[in-house]
């Protein structure tokens, strides 16, 4: 299915997770795009824990393309510290929204994976084909099976009965950063706790930041708002495109630039940026994670070239962006995030 305008204006698009970061994002891609019939729902009004209330949204909404941006998410502390929530809450949510798409025949579905479901000993950027379940990192292990389970849902429904014309797709990102990231002390991702601990040093002059690990760790960054416009890039691509290159081995496209940082190099443009003057130190009782996740974009560049061809000059546009997502914070924005997630058991 390649999307035009006419599709543009009668196709009914869901987004689940519409107010996160990658959520938000999407959103505001399709409203650019002029997509007409852009479905989103409350956290609050529909439970996607509960199959039944998720299978009746399906049958009253009855969408064309459900984009699975809703997950339970955040960084090492929270993931070493509630992985049942992690793996249990990611499952059933996924689960729930795919077998209603499938049983309400929806012809398109987006489901946002991530990086951390390939192998933690590597030497060369991740291809889709180094999926590993043998080798994953500890610290976000639980969430890491969890969107695999997603992502081989959606390719074996593809093998069994799309294989040709593969329409459940998976989107795996690199780390992402933007607007309605989520800032809490301890569960956010590594980008925005930086920004939060160098914005709150300067703010009170403080005479250290501290950075868990040895920041020798390299990372992969997107600016949420171009990873939107990749995944709408995807979206838009017809089955028979992505056939062309996958031949139904699998339904993952890694999305991403290219470029890695050290966690140290980022330590010192936001140090930079912020004009923040005291010491950083580095924390080594905290673990690393990874030693490096860089994604083997190829595939992209094959099945979409037009989504990497709007990029110039990537590093500068790194560190515009990096800036620009400081200059957000405030202490309102800040405040947000104080009350930590709730993780309870979810029935």
């Amino acid at each position: 299915m390649s999307l035009n305008y006419k599709v543009k204006s009668n196709y009914k698009i869901v987004v689940f997770g519409h107010k996160g970061l990658i959520g938000s994002a999407i959103v505001k891609e399709l409203k650019k795009r002029n997509y007409k019939k852009i479905i989103i729902i409350p956290k609050k009004k529909l439970d996607l824990l509960n199959q039944i209330k998720v299978k009746n949204f399906f049958k009253k909404i009855k969408p064309d393309i459900v984009i699975i941006a809703a997950a339970r998410v955040g960084g090492i502390y929270a993931n070493t510290n509630y992985p049942f929530n992690f793996l249990f809450e990611n499952m059933v949510i996924q689960n729930n929204i795919i077998s209603s798409s499938i049983i309400f025949s929806c012809k398109k579905i987006i489901f946002l994976g991530s990086s951390c479901i390939y192998p933690k000993l590597w030497n060369k950027p991740f291809r889709e084909k180094d999926l590993n379940l043998a080798n994953l990192e500890k610290t976000n292990e639980p969430y890491a099976i969890a969107k695999i389970s997603g992502l081989k849902l959606c390719e074996a429904y593809n093998k069994q009965y799309n294989k040709k014309l593969p329409k459940f797709i998976t989107i795996i990102p690199p780390n992402l950063f933007g607007p309605n990231d989520n800032y809490e002390t301890k569960n956010s991702h590594v980008l925005a706790a930086l920004l939060r601990k160098f914005y709150l040093a300067k703010k009170y002059n403080l005479k250290k930041v501290e950075v868990w690990g040895t920041g020798k760790p390299k990372r992969e960054f997107l600016y949420s708002e171009d990873a939107a416009s990749i995944i709408i890039d995807i979206m838009e691509t017809s089955e028979k495109n992505i056939f062309k290159y996958t031949k139904g081995e699998y339904s993952h496209i890694n999305i991403g630039l290219g470029i890695d940082y050290k966690i140290s190099e980022i330590v010192k443009k936001i140090k930079k940026i912020s004009k923040f003057k005291g010491k950083v130190f580095y924390n080594k009782k905290y673990p690393d994670g990874v030693k490096r996740k860089l994604l083997n974009i190829s595939l992209l560049k094959q099945i979409s070239p037009r989504s990497l061809n709007k990029f110039k000059n990537i590093n500068k546009k790194f560190d515009k962006d990096l800036k620009k997502e400081y200059e957000r914070i405030t202490i309102k924005t800040l405040k947000k995030f104080e009350k930590n997630s709730t993780y309870n058991l979810p029935f």
